[in-house]
């Protein structure tokens, strides 16, 4: 098998990394989510509704297979008031549930690993 992608999205800058591990790429997700997190919170924003920073996303770090079709993705999303929105999927995206006393970054480790 090949190793993982971590895409993160964040602003208009899109960066990929490559890693040998899972373990490898889910630290490095959590290690740049801590960094963009300490920049601070989303302002609000008004066009023609308001969005309050819980309704932005700030950042999306999504890891994958590194393989051709249908790779397993997962990830998170960063929203604007510091909160994190684990995800499973690519194409169709549905949010996650980290069991009782699990991260977000173990639900996504979860949702990977068996795959």
């Amino acid at each position: 098998m090949s190793g993982w992608k971590l895409t993160v999205r964040h602003g208009s800058e899109v960066s990929r990394e490559q890693f040998s591990e899972l373990g490898q790429a889910v630290a490095a997700a959590e290690r740049i989510a801590a960094e963009i997190t300490a920049e601070g919170d989303l302002r609000d924003v008004s066009m023609v509704r308001d969005f309050t920073p819980h309704d932005q996303v700030h950042a999306r770090l999504e890891i994958s297979r590194e393989q051709l079709l249908r790779a397993p993705t997962a990830g998170v999303d960063l929203r604007g008031d510091g909160t994190l929105v684990p995800f499973e999927g690519a194409v169709r995206r549905r949010e996650l549930e980290p069991a009782s006393g699990q991260s977000a970054w173990d639900a996504v480790r979860a949702a990977l690993d068996g795959q």
